[in-house]
């Protein structure tokens, strides 16, 4: 016999208005009636409160599992979680299980179709960003071929301007490369002691003729104050040394892409301004402009690859797009988290630290 939940309430209902009568029937003067009447109550009373706690209390929640694996069936993983009681049972745990289950699966598609998104945007980004170099070479090249060559003006015009277009396509390809090694590992850091003060000295002076062509004044300052009474003083204090454990070539690239970029967008007769502030196990660097500054909404994304506030701003002043992505990646493998805060036509303040000693994983 099938054992569904009114047959199991039966027999346990018939069991016990059975052995209950026969504990009756031990007692003195006992007729028939009375016997028969308390195997009837026994029996329905019984029969009633099993089912009961059969159907609500165990099969209706056998139910709900069976339910929560037809939707596992269907990829369907939002699934709500719920107390089936108060009590620790097989049960309880089985369904904490599928709810921990499902819960993980679906942070797994959720960051599956995250990543699909941005595959696209990355696809349709690096077309972009490699079709117009390419494009804009191809278009001198084909002139020339169809004549233009033989005006020996126009053919160094155009050839110069064919070089600048692959130049510029050879340093987004080495960018890309860059970023991709970084993120997967290839290219490992070589931490050793290094000073700050003269990595943005060799950065001042490689950038010094595009900030003078802007009439952009670059300055350095050190000290143990806080970067606020630092930012506020009139006058520098000695700049010695900021000694900090971390790859030289990486950090120089580090203030490289940041202050360029801050040369780039700031204003004309403006300021670059980099603040090294020496604490026990750690120096802060700050570097700030009075530039255009950056909108608000755009803050989250200025560290993705190719994502550009205007880009037809970013278009005129030149770059592949992939600095403050670089930027990040190499904080990231110094375990660096870098900080931005800029108000549009006021400027923008970069700010992250660097450990004194080495590294700890």
């Amino acid at each position: 016999m099938k054992l569904s939940p009114k047959n199991l309430s039966f027999l346990l209902a018939f069991l016990i208005a059975t052995f209950t009568a026969l504990f009756v029937s031990l007692l003195k003067n006992v007729d028939t009636l009375i016997l028969l009447v308390t195997f009837f109550i026994a029996f329905f009373s019984s029969f009633l409160l099993i089912v009961f706690s059969l159907e609500m209390l165990v099969f209706s929640e056998i139910n709900e599992l069976y339910a929560a694996f037809n939707k596992i069936k269907k990829k369907d993983f939002k699934i709500t979680k719920k107390r089936i009681s108060t009590l620790a049972t097989p049960i309880e745990q089985l369904q904490t299980d599928i709810y921990d289950y499902t819960s993980q699966k679906q942070k797994e598609i959720d960051q599956l179709i995250a990543l699909e998104a941005f595959r696209r945007e990355f696809l349709a980004d690096i077309s972009h960003e490699l079709k117009t170099p390419i494009f804009a070479a191809q278009g001198f090249i084909h002139t020339l071929l169809d004549g233009a060559a033989e005006d020996e003006n126009v053919r160094e015009r155009f050839l110069k301007k064919a070089a600048r277009s692959l130049d510029g396509l050879d340093l987004l390809v080495q960018d890309l490369l860059m970023l991709s090694q970084i993120e997967s590992g290839t290219i490992k850091m070589n931490f050793r002691k290094v000073n700050l003060v003269e990595i943005t000295k060799e950065v001042f002076d490689q950038l010094e003729d595009t900030a003078q062509e802007r009439q952009i004044t670059l300055s350095l300052k050190l000290s143990s104050k806080s970067v606020n009474t630092l930012m506020n003083a009139n006058v520098s204090e000695n700049i010695t040394e900021c000694m900090v454990y971390a790859d030289p070539q990486r950090i120089k690239q580090v203030f490289t892409n940041i202050i360029e970029n801050s040369i780039k967008y700031g204003n004309e007769n403006g300021f670059v301004k980099v603040f090294l502030q020496q604490n026990e196990e750690t120096c802060l660097i700050t570097i700030q402009d009075n530039g255009l500054g950056i909108p608000s909404k755009h803050l989250e994304r200025i560290f993705e690859r190719f994502y550009r506030v205007e880009k037809s701003r970013s278009k005129e002043r030149g770059g592949t797009g992939l600095g403050l992505a670089i930027v990040k990646q190499i904080l990231d493998a110094h375990n660096a988290t870098i900080q931005v805060e800029s108000k549009a036509n006021k400027g923008t303040t970069f700010t992250f630290e660097l450990s004194l000693n080495a590294l700890v994983n």
